[in-house]
């Protein structure tokens, strides 16, 4: 090789130019190079100004790097792919992509090292468009043989959520390596696609393959994500067995599926090897076993698992983890005090953390706490999301706390998630829980793409209502729509057509869920059959049908049995039902109530005295009836026969003087809808403390004329109750929706929705 081939090496000569070769020379020393190379036109020199591009670039001074590369006549591959590697290096992909451009403007051949990087940015800055560009050049010039190219390639498109076409192009690779392998591994597995999984891990072992932790990781993740949790942690095993220490990353998946199995024993293994590999301070780590301790129902090995671990390891998804946990395993208020401890100390919480204790308190029976906890969320700053709204709303719903519905509506209509389809499923539940079941049907027609629990949700609430036939126009419709009917379709309309006394259309729906859609009919819907019989009077046809039934009758059928029994007074079904209730049940006051009531319906007051011995023998006390209402954003809470509420006086003297203008038109209290060996005058001032005439009392007195009342109610209406509130809706004027364990009743000009069938 003569120095005439390589003009360069005069040039090393020259002291100002060795700073172009030195690893340490300053951007000074290479800005003085610079102005040498243009003075004595040495620009020209291709290996000379690619040294310069690098050695501005290594100073992070691209606009001069980029200035050379412009200055070049003729510049060549070498100088466009050093800039470009540069770039990436520093992760600026946008400004990468458009020195290639300007490459193939220059007609500059192309080569591996080029594309590959090119590639790596579109994948970086996810511009699928570009990339599939560059992937069209690469088949063009005969790139879609190389190793690296391909195997870019496959990386980009992963990166782009695009698997399909990641595969495709990894079918193609001449060889693979395992970190594509387990690249396109662990997409597979996120998406819980466990057979594709197993597919590539095994074909990884077939080329020769030796897989990474990586690999082993996607493998776990796969099926874990796909509820083989068996395998997952079986995986695991042959993972340690094969002598590959597991990271953070496995050590979390197997936890996840270990506590989804509900195999704590194995968790305590895993556990200790935890313990072993010195992973216990790893974030993940804490959250996965706080998450496990959870699942497996270990309350107080959670709370151990707390007490022991120094809060500073714990970032917010541990602290949410653990209130999630204790919140599942029915420890609310201790999730309370914590979440509280969480808030005085200063440690971050998220509206993750916020959003589970809201959802902790709805699902537990504390309505107003998840109420407060929403305005304090919104006070702390934190703004509630499409999860925070669903979870919230049925606290709303179960309280019939309607203005703080619609407050929350109104902050998801401003926040633009009222199309999410779970805001639009809660929206219908609360609004139908409300009494309002017109605005649970706008809300389920603005939902643009509705699932099967939106249809369910409106067809609950319709049988709440009593508005059967709409119920089952719903099923209807919803089959027409092309979405399948579930359990809880089927349960929903069942429910209402044992709320409309339809005994013939809810035998054809009980009839077509196996014969039509293949489902079993489970215990719930067995129980709807049962009331709906019931109710209609065909009593022994619905205990013939408990005795046919595939499995043992649950206290939810004996239950609707024994109901039914009380509505039409029926003492020997009656009996057999109580009996197996008692077993079921035996510290269930309701269920010797009700027997205690079929009794005295036929003044059988000794087994009355009985049954009541019984309860006082085992220490239970009949549950009082409670009404409460809501005045000005104020709960009412009203216990029949009591007399602590500063107004008494009034409630009693309005009923009272509703009582004589009652009897004016000809209604007589139903004294045989009270149950007690006492006179007539006392059975009329017991009716007349029945808690939800005192609620209704209470309402007129405290708002406007006109203006509609909403009480909800612990136990069933009774008969007489329901005359009067009635009469009273007609005679003052008035909208009074009433709640009970049963249904809804919407009094209005003296009519209920339900018909008087109830």
């Amino acid at each position: 090789m003569t120095r005439q081939a390589l003009p360069f090496l005069e040039n090393l000569n020259t002291p100002i130019l060795h700073c172009l070769y030195s690893a340490i020379a300053s951007l000074s020393q290479t800005r003085q190079a610079h102005a040498y190379i243009l003075k004595t036109g040495l620009l020209a020199d291709t290996h000379l100004s690619t040294r310069l591009i690098s050695r501005f670039a290594n100073h992070h001074s691209f606009v001069e790097a980029d200035l050379v590369l412009r200055s070049i006549s003729d510049p060549s591959i070498s100088s466009f792919s050093t800039l470009i590697y540069a770039l990436n290096k520093s992760n600026l992909f946008t400004q990468s992509l458009n020195v290639f451009s300007r490459m193939l403007s220059h007609g500059v051949l192309l080569d591996t090292h080029v594309l590959s990087n090119v590639v790596k940015a579109c994948g970086k800055l996810s511009a699928l468009k570009f990339g599939r560009e560059i992937h069209c050049i690469v088949c063009k010039y005969g790139f879609d043989s190389d190793s690296v190219v391909q195997a870019s390639l496959v990386h980009l498109y992963l990166k782009s959520d695009r698997i399909r076409d990641a595969r495709n192009v990894f079918e193609r690779l001449p060889e693979g390596d395992v970190v594509t392998y387990g690249a396109l591994l662990s997409a597979y597995a996120r998406k819980g696609c466990v057979n594709e999984v197993k597919e590539i891990f095994s074909g990884m072992q077939s080329y020769g393959l030796e897989p990474n932790v990586v690999s082993w990781n996607g493998m776990i993740t796969g099926f874990n994500q796909s509820g083989n949790y068996v395998e997952a942690v079986v995986m695991f095993q042959e993972m340690h067995s094969k002598g590959f220490q597991p990271d953070h990353i496995t050590i979390s998946s197997v936890l996840s599926a270990v506590g989804d199995m509900e195999r704590f024993n194995i968790g305590i293994q895993v556990l200790c090897y935890v313990i072993k590999l010195g992973l216990l301070h790893c974030k993940f780590v804490i959250s996965a076993l706080i998450d496990m301790f959870g699942k497996c129902a270990c309350a107080g090995d959670l709370m151990k698992a707390f007490e022991e671990t120094n809060e500073e390891l714990m970032d917010v998804g541990a602290r949410n983890a653990l209130l999630t946990a204790l919140s599942r395993n029915d420890l609310v208020d201790v999730a309370m005090e914590v979440f509280e401890r969480f808030r005085v100390r200063g440690r971050e919480l998220n509206v993750v953390s916020w959003t589970s204790m809201i959802a902790g308190c709805s699902q537990n029976g504390k309505d107003i706490e998840a109420l407060e906890l929403f305005r304090e969320m919104q006070s702390a700053g934190v703004k509630p999301n499409s999860v925070t709204i669903p979870c919230l709303l049925p606290a709303c719903g179960n309280i019939a706390a309607l203005v703080h519905g619609k407050a929350a509506h109104g902050f998801a209509l401003r926040t633009g998630i009222t199309a999410d389809v779970h805001v639009g499923s809660a929206l219908v539940d609360m609004y139908a829980k409300c009494g309002r079941i017109h605005l649970s049907r706008l809300c389920f027609d603005r939902i643009p793409n509705k699932n099967s629990v939106c249809w369910n949700a409106i067809m609950g609430g319709y049988a709440m209502h009593g508005k059967a036939n709409e119920a089952i126009d719903i099923f209807h419709l919803m089959q027409h729509k092309g979405h399948k009917p579930d359990f809880i379709s089927f349960s929903c309309v069942l429910s209402a057509c044992s709320q409309g006394g339809l005994t013939e259309q809810g035998w054809r729906f009980f009839n077509s869920m196996y014969e039509d859609y293949g489902i079993e009919a489970k215990m719930e819907h067995y129980s709807c059959m049962v009331n709906l019989l019931g109710r209609s009077g065909k009593l022994e046809e619905a205990y013939t049908m408990i005795k046919q039934m595939p499995f043992e009758p649950h206290a939810c059928v004996w239950g609707a049995l024994l109901s039914s029994c009380r509505l039409h007074n029926n003492i020997r079904l009656g009996e057999i039902a109580a009996r197996n209730l008692f077993e079921l049940e035996p510290n269930n006051p309701g269920n010797y109530i009700l027997l205690s009531n079929i009794y005295a319906s036929k003044a059988m007051w000794d087994e009355v005295d009985a049954v009541r011995d019984v309860m006082r023998s085992r220490g239970m006390k009949k549950n009082p009836g409670c009404s409460w209402i809501e005045i000005k954003n104020q709960v009412h809470i009203l216990l029949a026969g009591d007399k602590s509420n500063p107004q008494m006086t009034e409630i009693i003297e309005k009923l009272h003087k509703l009582s004589l203008e009652m009897k004016k038109a000809g209604y007589l209290p139903n004294t045989n809808l009270v149950l007690q060996d006492v006179n007539e005058q006392d059975k009329e001032q017991i009716l007349c403390g029945h808690s939800e005439k005192l609620a209704v009392a209470l309402g007129l007195l405290n708002t406007p004329p006109g203006s509609p009342l909403q009480i909800i109610k612990n136990l069933r209406i009774c008969g007489d109750c329901h005359a009067v509130i009635k009469f009273i809706s007609g005679f003052e004027g008035r909208e009074i929706y009433v709640r009970d364990t049963n249904r809804f009743h919407h009094f209005k000009d003296g009519v209920c929705s339900c018909g008087d069938f109830w």
